[in-house]
């Protein structure tokens, strides 16, 4: 019961510090014109720890239905995250390219508006990573799943407190499509368990089909950004 499965840990681990490292990015961003990032980082972990807390209830729920309908839904799940974690690297990608060096984000001066902005950042940012979570939860690898998140969240708040105000600098494009790459492949891998599929090497195939993904979601990042560049920058 309390076995780990690596491949469910690193992609938890992986969701959780893709997730995440934007929460604690937007917290000291929005804190920037205070003496501390304390209210902003209050807020995060209020969001975050009223999300774990239904996905602990819904989880329990899940152990009840059939592993390959689990796994069925846990294949839908990540196929449709992922989609929608491609727009989101693909927007990244977007901003790192156009944006001017050394631009900051906006940031607030209310101490409520800052608890209010990094509760909401904390909610929908750890929503993300629970769809994630209850998708491994779903097909049986609970256990390693938390196991991976509680590494991953550890794994930050050390990083926060090491480094601190370098926190907005982080530059996660890489990490995203990491990501976006290995949700993928997990998608197709489980989708194939539950239609009786015999991978070759067995689990050992995930990294064929990260490494394939990789390609894909790469080029298709490319892609889009060329068909999106200007008529003048091509001129």
């Amino acid at each position: 019961m309390f076995e780990i499965y690596l491949p469910a840990l690193i992609v938890a681990f992986l969701i959780t510090v893709l997730e995440m490292t934007e929460v604690v990015a937007l917290v000291f961003a929005l804190s920037a014109d205070h003496t501390t990032v304390r209210t902003g980082a209050l807020g995060a972990v209020g969001g975050t720890a009223v999300v774990a807390a239904i996905a602990f209830g819904f989880g329990a729920v899940l152990i009840a239905f059939p592993r390959d309908y689990l796994l069925w839904g846990s294949a839908v799940v990540l196929a449709g995250f992922g989609a929608f974690l491609f727009r989101s690297t693909l927007r990244t990608y977007r901003r790192r390219r156009t944006a001017p060096q050394g631009a900051t984000a906006p940031s607030s001066s209310r101490s409520v508006a800052q608890f209010a902005g990094g509760f909401s950042v904390g909610t929908v940012e750890s929503t993300e990573t629970v769809i994630v979570l209850l998708a491994l939860a779903a097909a049986g690898y609970g256990f390693s799943a938390l196991v991976g998140a509680l590494l991953g969240g550890t794994l930050l708040v050390v990083i926060a407190l090491v480094v601190h105000d370098q926190i907005r600098r982080i530059k996660v494009p890489w990490l995203k499509l990491g990501g976006t790459s290995v949700v993928f492949a997990f998608s197709v891998f489980w989708a194939g368990e539950a239609a009786g599929v015999a991978w070759p090497g067995g689990d050992l195939f995930l990294l064929v089909l990260v490494a394939l993904a990789l390609l894909i979601v790469r080029g298709g990042i490319g892609l889009f950004l060329s068909r999106n560049r200007s008529p003048t920058a091509t001129a």
